[in-house]
């Protein structure tokens, strides 16, 4: 995993009796919804659904109200992850209600980072790469949409990593 700035953060989390995190991505109907999706699955599986809240959002509004692409909840099923969000547009709000703000791509981020209300609030962002260990040459999550079948399983193979590791760096020990 990447050392960032927020390591400090990080660890102030590890401690805190609750955790929400927010995955962001450009429509919200691919990658965010599906870093959602595996991480509530690594929660559930832990037993630690009382300690968090996760939730996505997209930068964009174009899909607002839809559930995920049908491909990647395809790809999803056959991973035994069920996405049933609906699409929303990121807003202020966001930077109250959350403590990490995870963007998927540089875009993204940047999107986010102008978005910040406040410097407290834009140290909250934290991008998904950062989570990553597995050996790739992406230093962001690609958007599957243009894609075939392999964009959405990388897509998955990537958030099955970083978001194992967002658990694990995210758990007292």
């Amino acid at each position: 995993m990447q050392k960032h700035r927020s390591d400090k953060r990080l660890a102030e989390l590890a401690a805190a009796p609750h955790i929400s995190v927010l995955f962001v991505c450009l429509g919200n109907i691919c990658r965010s919804p599906a870093a959602e999706g595996v991480l509530r699955d690594i929660v559930d599986r832990n037993g630690a659904q009382d300690r968090w809240t996760i939730d996505s959002a997209g930068t964009g509004d174009y899909h607002t109200g839809d559930l995920p692409d049908r491909r990647m909840r395809v790809h999803a099923r056959m991973r035994g992850l069920e996405l049933t969000h609906h699409a929303r547009q990121v807003r202020e709000a966001d930077f109250d209600d959350f403590d990490l703000i995870i963007p998927m791509d540089a875009s993204n981020e940047r999107h986010l980072r102008r978005m910040a209300p406040t410097p407290e609030a834009e140290s909250k962002i934290i991008p998904m790469m950062d989570f990553c260990t597995m050996a790739t040459c992406y230093d962001y999550v690609p958007d599957p949409y243009y894609e075939g079948s392999e964009g959405f399983e990388l897509v998955l193979d990537l958030l099955a990593d970083t978001c194992s590791n967002l658990y694990t760096t995210l758990t007292p020990r």
